[in-house]
């Protein structure tokens, strides 16, 4: 991040990053696959992931006043989805079921009994259609990039989830993502049609622009806010600022939080980049020692190096540093 961009270059890495998350968004639903029914018996609550170690649960559930309504007031919207999500994001390192009782005892723990069980049953038709999204993404007929492809998926994974969710249900959890997926592929349909001249496509997307909620106009330009951010904090490390100005200006733009993971994203890629320069000099110095060894013997030495400072998903990062 210390590298100061123009602002052209800026948009342009903005408008190229955008463009792969809409496309991941839309294209890459994640799904999770269960070993066995969502409706067996979950065990007892377990230890966290070691990634969740010291992490609080995504999701702020929420219990209307009014207890007598359905499901013990429950609120059904995305930021239950999240809790959920955040849970499911232990797959790999904690068995299904041991996921499940996990967060059925947070909900248990944190919503009264009628609301926690109506909340539990959610969570188990979550489960079955994370499970039953595997399958559906398997169908030849969804696969491949185009416009036609991504809304067949979309229509597809609506259709699936009217089968685990009535309408409120789905509005609630999934209604915003829909919003937004929809908005990306008709956006991604007018760039793609070669028969509209740019000025078209530009009316075209303008169009969308005014159509669009405030909801989905405020996710649309967070990721520009953090590029204009991140520039403004090039150009004042540029001019000399401290690390604590740089905080400061960034607390005032979003909130102190944000600005904290900011500053420790700052501290890794500064701590990388230090890694990465000890490990160049330590290679030169290498290869100029074993230069007049045999091939395999520098080739040896050299994977001996890179295995004693860095892990192996890292050493693939590796090969953009060495050439």
């Amino acid at each position: 991040m210390g590298t100061f961009l123009k602002p052209k270059a800026w948009a342009l890495i903005a408008a190229i990053l955008i463009g792969i998350a809409v496309l991941w968004t839309v294209q890459q639903r994640q799904s999770t696959p269960l070993p066995r029914s969502a409706e067996a018996a979950a065990p007892q609550a377990t230890a966290p992931a070691r990634s969740m170690q010291g992490t609080v649960p995504d999701g702020q559930i929420r219990v209307m006043t009014d207890s007598a309504a359905a499901g013990g007031g429950l609120v059904v919207d995305v930021e239950l989805r999240k809790f959920f999500d955040y849970h499911l994001s232990a797959v790999g390192e904690k068995t299904i079921e041991a996921i499940r009782a996990d967060a059925e005892a947070e909900l248990d723990r944190r919503l009264p009994s009628s609301a926690a069980a109506y909340a539990k049953r959610l969570l188990g038709l979550y489960l079955a259609f994370k499970t039953a999204l595997v399958e559906l993404e398997q169908r030849p007929e969804l696969a491949g990039n185009g416009v036609a492809a991504l809304r067949a998926r979309l229509l597809g994974m609506q259709q699936l989830r009217a089968q685990y969710f009535d309408e409120r249900e789905a509005q609630g959890m999934f209604g915003f993502d829909d919003a937004y997926d929809q908005d990306a592929i008709s956006r991604l349909e007018i760039s793609q049609d070669n028969t509209l001249t740019p000025a078209q496509k530009q009316q075209a997307l303008a169009a969308l622009d005014v159509a669009r909620s405030a909801e989905l106009r405020d996710a649309h330009d967070a990721p520009m806010a953090v590029v204009h951010l991140e520039e403004t904090a090039a150009r004042m490390r540029q001019s000399g600022a401290s690390d604590d100005e740089i905080y400061r200006m960034r607390a005032a733009a979003f909130d102190p939080q944000a600005a904290s993971r900011l500053a420790e994203v700052d501290r890794d890629e500064a701590l990388w980049k230090a890694r990465i320069q000890a490990y160049l000099v330590a290679r030169d110095r290498l290869i100029s020692v074993n230069a007049r060894e045999p091939e395999e013997v520098r080739t040896a030495a050299l994977a001996a190096l890179r295995a004693g400072q860095f892990t192996v998903d890292e050493q693939k990062r590796l090969v953009a540093y060495e050439r």
